[in-house]
């Protein structure tokens, strides 16, 4: 049998203590054995490796490989510039590694959070004696003495419980305080027994003497942390994106270089000739400056989100909070305001509102709410603030808003709750006479009671009115309120303890619940707008589950099922029954919050988990994007998740999952963007190679573009504002690609041979004002030879000015866009011509990228190109929607 089926004197027995604890000999010994009462860690991930990794993915080889080869030509042939080429490469591997480093760096701080919810010391009896002990020293067998306001430091099972309510909302997400008491359970599992106080939970009332069961990994708590280490994580959409690009551009790379060397070793060129030539061609088709534009992006993102109290911990998580499918949310502090209060009173066989404070005033019910608690007053962050029991911290405040005065009343006696009185009485002096204050559950309290408070008379209560009673506590509970029964007597003198309850005067019935957050309903109607399911996951009852999804809009006649079924269901049961349109999971624990949204993900969903107690860790760490509550969420819940809601708003992750998928949207333009010029980059090259021509864009060029002039642009075109309709269309498909050949398309063989056309036009152009003769060898310092390549990098400038207006929209015209909607779009246009002058006019960019100063000609020759290529690419973009139109 478990502990908690046993007898106190069978528990003892169990773990070989008694009522005097453990000997201070065994305690060490036993400490030996089990370990310190502490969450222990797995296997740490160290920091070396992972620094490491940032700098050795396969995207950054590709980039370490072409510095080298850089280095190894410039070392052949000095004064190429092929050694800036390889720093500048370096540059960018380096600044990526520690930026992602960075953002990456939390792997044990979520234990390090588990271990601050444990406390430090405990009271416990050694050798007959109470000492004050370290938490950590804890065993199982020890006795330990509790009292309210103490956080649990090891499973327990109760011997001696006054009184004793326990808030179990960090581990199991229940809202309401549970009773706890010494008896034996019929329960199966520990943590729904009543004798049963677990570890990282809150006594938020009376005086307990527990017997210590589990400590450290061996409690519930530690099963929790256990799971949360070994969740792992999972590569995000736009990671496995990245990593297929990374993978694609490399292949082509390398494949291009190798063929276009055979070719230049078949044409007869000088080894080194060739391999510079070959080096070129990776350099031209690798887009340097994807990587920092990608995590710039991503990191203005996090700023923009911010703003709205969505603070990203995880880069990658801003995009995939964009493709998210459906949203696990836990009730308790999420969706719901995480404290008690009054909704609905039932009063002279009317039901009322606590608003209609003229009906409450005076009335018996309110001193029973003001007097009738086990609340102290106590200090948190500085203020002054009521501390016990949610509920009668609800009934308290409710007193405090209607009654006018506050009469003396002077407590000398109390009868405790227990579970199986399930009431609590006090007995107060006040000037007139003794008064017993009493609350509980109906069942319980009425039996007590001879007469009932109706408009502002006692009358003797019939059977009629019972059943009223009983009638109207059915239709709250249905509502998902906790119904209390409140009622009063005024006792004689020297009433005896055993019969001051009796012939008690019934006031009314109170519900009280953990209202829902007042944003929550549009938040949810806009999820479902948007194709993004939502599910409850609770550990709280389904009476107020169902409740609290009615009310706001989440289901109206859900499928709900309980953990202890959810426990018996095959994996392929529990895949078939999430696909119910509807549907709720109440009383759940930690590691079956983890397998529904392990099931979401083998379903294919991408899976968002929303939380903020530690038994939503696991399940946060194992979503593809968990998201934590930052006010009511507890720390390891924080460290667990990828995005903190620093308000606890649930609406702002709607704006969040805005802000995703416009990220995504935003990417494949300046994706669009830069590798259109990756066309008119390798054209020269092979015209180089095809036809002896003078090389037309030298490759230290090529780099004032990929790494200077195109980074601001393209970080503008990432900051682009949501379209309209992007929380109208469902999430887009896992399968859907972030490179994709329409993108590929319009990148490589429209906007790039464009631009690759325009480009040799300016250059044949120059060389030809220059008198250049078809086979003429131009020395690399040539004044004509250095012209016609600034001519062709000039124009390559020109005509991206251009394609960054193109590139805001794969189909909506250019001219829909306001000229100052994006001023980032006009500051990057700014920046990226002043540099082209720089480098143009400039001896100091005239020596670093080998160019020379170029007549105004050039430029108006080049601009016809730039407007030629905004007309056609209109007239596609005309012509796509028109055939979008008539396939609808």
């Amino acid at each position: 049998m478990k502990i908690h089926q046993l007898t106190e004197e069978q528990a003892y027995t169990s773990l070989r203590s008694n009522p005097n604890g453990l000997s201070e000999q065994e305690a060490h010994r036993r400490l030996l054995e089990y370990g310190a009462n502490r969450v222990e860690e797995v296997e740490e991930k160290r920091l070396l490796p992972s620094f490491i990794q940032e700098f050795t993915h396969f995207f950054a080889l590709i980039l370490w490989l072409a510095a080298i080869l850089a280095f190894i030509a410039e070392w052949n042939e000095p004064g190429q510039g092929m050694a800036m080429l390889g720093y500048a490469i370096i540059g960018v591997i380096i600044i990526n590694g520690l930026f992602s480093f960075w953002q990456e760096y939390r792997a044990q701080a979520a234990v390090a959070a588990l271990r601050n919810l444990l406390p430090h010391q405990v009271k416990a009896m050694r050798d007959g004696t109470i000492r004050q002990i370290p938490a950590e020293g804890l065993v199982p067998g020890d006795v330990i003495h509790l009292t309210d306001g103490d956080i649990v430091p090891a499973d327990c099972r109760l011997l001696e419980a006054f009184g004793v309510r326990v808030n179990n909302a960090t581990i199991t997400g229940e809202s309401l305080s549970k009773a706890c008491s010494t008896g034996r359970s019929s329960e199966d599992e520990a943590q729904n027994s009543h004798n049963v106080l677990l570890a990282g939970t809150i006594m938020v009332s009376g005086e307990a003497k527990a017997l210590v069961y589990a400590t450290g990994m061996h409690s519930e708590f530690g099963k929790i942390a256990h799971l949360t280490q070994i969740a792992g994580t999972t590569l995000s959409p736009l990671q496995l994106e990245i990593k297929r690009l990374s993978h694609l551009i490399a292949m082509l790379s390398v494949c291009f270089g190798a063929v276009f060397f055979l070719l230049g070793l078949w044409l007869g060129l000088p080894f080194w000739t060739n391999l510079i030539f070959a080096i070129g061609i990776i350099v031209a088709n690798v887009p340097e400056g994807l990587l920092p534009t990608v995590t710039l992006a991503l990191a203005m993102a996090t700023q923009r989100m911010a703003k709205k109290n969505a603070l990203v911990r995880h880069l990658p998580a801003v995009e995939t909070l964009g493709s998210t499918t459906v949203i696990c949310t836990d009730k308790t502090g999420t969706l719901t305001q995480n404290r008690m209060t009054v909704k609905q009173l039932f009063l002279s066989g009317e039901f009322c509102l606590p608003v209609e404070v003229d009906r409450l005033r005076n009335h018996p019910l309110l001193a029973v709410a003001r007097y009738c608690h086990n609340l102290k007053q106590g200090e948190i962050e500085g203020k002054q603030t009521l501390l016990g029991d949610p509920m009668e911290i609800a009934l308290f405040e409710l007193a405090q808003t209607a009654m006018t005065a506050y009469p003396d009343h002077t407590q000398i006696a109390e009868i405790p709750f227990d579970t199986d009185r399930k009431r609590l009485s006090l007995v107060y002096r006040t000037a007139e006479d003794d008064k017993l204050y009493c609350k509980g559950a109906l069942e319980t309290v009425l039996p007590l009671c001879h007469d009932i408070y109706l408009e502002g008379t006692t009358q003797p209560l019939d059977e009629a009115q019972r059943q009223q009673l009983l009638d109207a506590q059915e239709y709250m509970a249905e509502q998902g309120l906790r119904v209390l029964a409140l009622a009063f007597r005024c006792c004689p003198p020297k009433t005896e303890l055993e019969h001051l309850e009796e012939k008690l005067t019934l006031c009314g019935l109170v519900g009280i619940e953990d209202p829902p957050r007042v944003e929550v309903p549009a938040a949810i109607a806009q999820c479902r707008s948007a194709g993004i399911k939502v599910i409850m996951v609770t550990g709280d009852h389904p009476h107020t589950a169902r409740a609290i999804a009615r009310e706001i809009g989440l289901a109206q006649n859900p499928l709900i099922i309980e953990g202890d079924e959810l426990r018996h269901l095959s994996q392929i049961q529990l895949q078939l029954a999430l696909d119910a349109e509807e549907i709720i999971f109440a009383r759940v624990g930690a590691d079956q919050k983890m397998r529904i949204v392990q099931a979401l993900k083998k379903k294919g969903e991408i899976v968002a988990v929303t939380g903020d107690g530690v038994n939503d860790a696991p399940a946060l760490k194992a979503a593809d994007i968990g998201i934590s509550m930052g006010i009511s969420g507890t720390d390891v819940a924080k460290e667990s998740a990828d995005i903190i809601l620093l308000d606890d708003n649930f609406a702002h992750i709607v704006s969040a999952i805005e802000e995703g998928r416009t990220v995504f949207e935003n990417i494949r333009k300046f994706m669009t963007y830069i590798l259109t010029h990756i066309t008119p980059e390798l054209v020269p090259y092979l015209a180089f190679a095809l036809f002896k021509i003078p090389l037309p864009l030298p490759i230290v060029q090529i780099l004032a573009v990929d790494l200077g002039t195109d980074i601001l642009p393209a970080l503008a075109l990432g900051a682009e504002a949501p379209c309209s309709d992007v929380m109208q269309k469902p999430p887009r498909a896992r399968n859907e690609r972030l490179l994709h050949w329409p993108l590929l398309g319009r990148a490589y063989l429209f906007l790039g041979v464009m631009e690759a056309i325009a480009a040799m036009a300016m250059f044949f152009y120059v060389l030809n004002n220059g008198g250049w003769q078809y086979g003429q060898v131009l020395s690399a310092d040539h004044p004509l030879y250095l012209q016609a390549t600034t001519a062709c990098l000039s124009t390559i400038i020109v005509m991206q000015v251009m394609n960054v207006f193109i590139c805001r929209h794969p189909t909506e015209s250019a001219f829909r866009f306001a000229w100052f909607g994006n001023r980032l779009l006009l500051l990057g246009v700014a920046v990226e011509i002043s540099l082209i002058l720089l480098i143009v006019y400039t001896p100091w960019g005239n020596n670093l990228f080998g160019t020379a100063p170029i007549s105004i000609d050039v430029w108006l020759y080049a601009i016809p190109f730039g407007l030629a290529m905004l007309m056609l690419e209109e007239l596609r973009k005309a012509l796509l929607r028109y055939f979008n139109k008539q396939n609808r």
